[in-house]
């Protein structure tokens, strides 16, 4: 049984993103009186993330005098809050991308520190086979946060199912769309209620962790998935700014792109997750 503590979103969410907030104001380090001292907290998202921080826990970290602890979380917004506030000392759980928006639009301070896998978004349906069999006017579910949101329609562009406005970048949403040949509908959801909504809707764009946390195959059950190559979306290990320099992070860091964490990955995760270093 993996020794970590399961946080739901509904519980923190409130408090950690207005303490957080709050906190951030004056935009200052927090290296300066930073304690680092105990076990290094790490927020994460249930699978790959903390599932790869708990083999980190159980087998390379007492070895390299690492006191870890994993926090999970079931949405992603807490995480990087409670990493601003201080509950916690780093998360695991998002992408550049995702994080420059969230930074942009909450006032937050926090720094990749390494990037460690990559889970391809993929489309998924209870209904039809292939890309092909998805009728005329068939609804197709989209995470509805703005970076999840483009890189869903990107997809799906990419695998010629719409065309987008040229230029349009991560911040495309469905009033991008030049083209529309089977004229789908979109169910703008938030990401982790995609995977719940298969029995719903025509098909879902679903990110990796939450495909895998249903019980989802990408490397088998998607219709499409994104390719590795060149791909900007890979998931890091994150702090606040300014505590880059944590020792407990630094060994973090050191383990989390080990030999034996890309073994791991391959051979748990068997193409649905890819390690990015």
């Amino acid at each position: 049984m993996r020794n970590t503590a399961k946080i739901t979103a509904a519980v923190l969410a409130a408090g950690a993103f207005t303490v957080g907030l709050t906190a951030c104001g004056s935009g200052k380090s927090s290296s300066a009186s930073a304690d680092y001292s105990g076990p290094l907290v790490v927020a994460a998202s249930p699978a790959p993330h903390a599932e790869i921080l708990d083999f980190v826990k159980q087998n390379l970290a007492k070895k390299a005098g690492l006191d870890l602890e994993v926090k999970e979380f079931t949405d992603y917004v807490t995480p990087n809050t409670a990493t601003e506030d201080g509950s916690v000392g780093a998360n695991y759980f998002q992408n550049q991308p995702y994080l420059d928006d969230f930074n942009k639009k909450n006032g937050t301070h926090i720094v990749p520190v390494v990037t460690v896998h990559l889970e391809p978004l993929g489309l998924y349906s209870h209904k039809v086979k292939s890309t092909d069999a998805l009728k005329s006017g068939a609804t197709v579910a989209i995470p509805n946060d703005t970076v999840n949101e483009a890189r869903a329609l990107k997809l799906l562009a990419t695998n010629g199912l719409i065309e987008l406005k040229s230029g349009v970048g991560t911040e495309a949403t469905p009033q991008d769309i030049t083209k529309n040949p089977k004229n789908l509908k979109f169910k703008e959801l938030e990401a982790a209620q995609t995977p719940r909504s298969l029995d719903d809707v025509d098909a879902a764009v679903i990110n990796g962790n939450y495909a895998l946390s249903s019980g989802l195959k990408p490397a088998k059950d998607a219709l499409v998935l994104e390719s590795a190559k060149n791909n900007p979306y890979g998931n890091f290990l994150a702090v606040k700014k300014g505590n880059e320099k944590d020792p407990r992070v630094k060994k973090l860091a050191a383990l989390l792109t080990s030999p034996e964490v890309k073994k791991f990955i391959e051979d748990k995760y068997a193409g649905s997750v890819l390690p990015s270093f």
